[in-house]
């Protein structure tokens, strides 16, 4: 399968002397990096072969190799940051020397800013977005429109299904990961997410932070199944896994880092309102989420009173997986108030300020845009949007337009 981001990397080349492709382990990045070659050659430093080859003198191996050159897993060996910044300031003006990935490492990105700061792109990827499975040409038709800025009747005319609905709530329950969904078989997606989890706290937590309690982590990942989309409260999780708050603060902090969890601060830009600052948090691939809550087919998941959570983390992250495939710069946020006003997503950038709200339903009744449009006035947004399951892009309003997640 394409992925979209294939055409970012390619853009960035141009760009920088050096790109980083990072995101979660399993989500694509070495096979992205591989449709490179053979014009690159590729370094897996988790072979040993590989990792001896370049950690012995780095500077020396970069004068050898000063271009076409892949570093896969690049987190592993963080010396690898300062000997790339001399490499690259060896012939500075000269783009598209370097590819490195990484993963499971909340100090990545800091080590990158440090010692490649104007000298890089990053660009973060994740598992299969629903755009990517359900079309031969990956296309965030949303995002792009978004982006561009067009007038809101543009949304409701432009946007074409991708898939049919069937298939988008076949992706909500199996998630991204691009091994069990190509393979498509449901003891091998079992057995996979199983050995994943596993690999993911034995080899890579445990391997970042050795003073870790494992158990106790473990514990804190399953938890989180049950506060997928709410409000987070620290101190309530504490009481829970019998530790500290600031423990449970850097629970957060590795699960976000490592790419498995998103936390979703809260926007509290010039308002007048009593806010509720603590982030939301959702599992970043629903597929993950499901199979830690042990729901296999479409109708558990339906009866599951976490279903509408479900289903909202993954409006949420296709969305976020859309601009960061564009390269489009933007923050997100949730919004909600001390009196039960909420925004289920605010979107931030260059476009200005788009407000989002999530519904699993196929109608939504007009009353359920109150806070949206109370939030559209308040802030002068332009519009908003409703992400739902109707069968088609309509206006609810001259400034809110529903659209159907197939369409995105």
């Amino acid at each position: 399968m394409e992925r979209a981001y294939k055409k970012l990397l390619e853009e960035y080349l141009q760009f920088f002397p050096c790109v980083a492709l990072i995101g979660p382990r399993q989500c694509g990045k070495t096979t992205l990096l591989e449709s490179f070659m053979p014009e690159w050659k590729i370094i897996d430093l988790e072979k040993q072969s590989d990792f001896q080859l370049l950690s012995h003198d780095p500077d020396l191996f970069l004068r050898l190799n000063p271009e076409k050159i892949g570093i896969d897993e690049a987190q592993i060996f963080p010396e690898l940051f300062p000997a790339l910044r001399v490499a690259i300031d060896r012939d500075r003006k000269k783009t598209g020397r370097f590819i490195i990935t990484g993963s499971s490492s909340p100090n990545l990105v800091r080590s990158i800013s440090e010692s490649l700061a104007g000298r890089i792109g990053i660009i973060e990827m994740s598992p299969f977005a629903f755009a990517e499975v359900s079309s031969a040409n990956p296309c965030f038709q949303l995002c792009k429109l978004i982006a561009k800025e067009v007038p809101i009747e543009t949304f409701v005319r432009d946007l074409k299904p991708k898939a049919n609905i069937k298939q988008a709530h076949t992706y909500w329950l199996q998630g991204g990961f691009p091994e069990p969904w190509t393979k498509q078989n449901k003891r091998f997606r079992s057995l996979w997410m199983n050995q994943y989890l596993g690999t993911y706290i034995m080899r890579d937590i445990l391997r970042l932070f050795p003073k870790i309690n494992e158990n106790r982590f473990r514990t804190f990942v399953r938890l989180l199944t049950g506060i997928s989309g709410t409000v987070i409260n620290y101190s309530q999780i504490a009481r829970s896994l019998g530790v500290s708050q600031p423990t449970v603060r850097d629970y957060f902090e590795i699960i976000h880092g490592t790419f498995l969890w998103r936390n979703i601060p809260s926007y509290t830009k010039d308002s007048v309102k009593r806010i509720v600052k603590h982030p939301k948090g959702y599992f970043r691939d629903s597929g993950l989420l499901h199979f830690l809550m042990r729901i296999s087919d479409l109708d558990t998941l339906f009866a599951h009173p976490q279903m509408g959570n479900s289903w909202e983390g993954m409006v949420i992250e296709e969305i976020i997986r859309g601009f960061h495939s564009l390269g489009e710069g933007f923050d997100y946020y949730y919004y909600r108030t001390s009196s039960g006003a909420e925004i289920d997503l605010v979107i931030e950038g260059s476009f200005g300020l788009i407000p989002v709200e999530i519904k699993s339903s196929q109608t939504v009744q007009k009353r359920q845009l109150k806070s949206l449009k109370n939030f559209i006035k308040e802030k002068q947004c332009n519009y908003g949007l409703v992400i739902n399951n109707d069968e088609s892009p309509r206006l609810y309003d001259e400034n809110i337009a529903a659209i159907p997640f197939t369409h995105l």
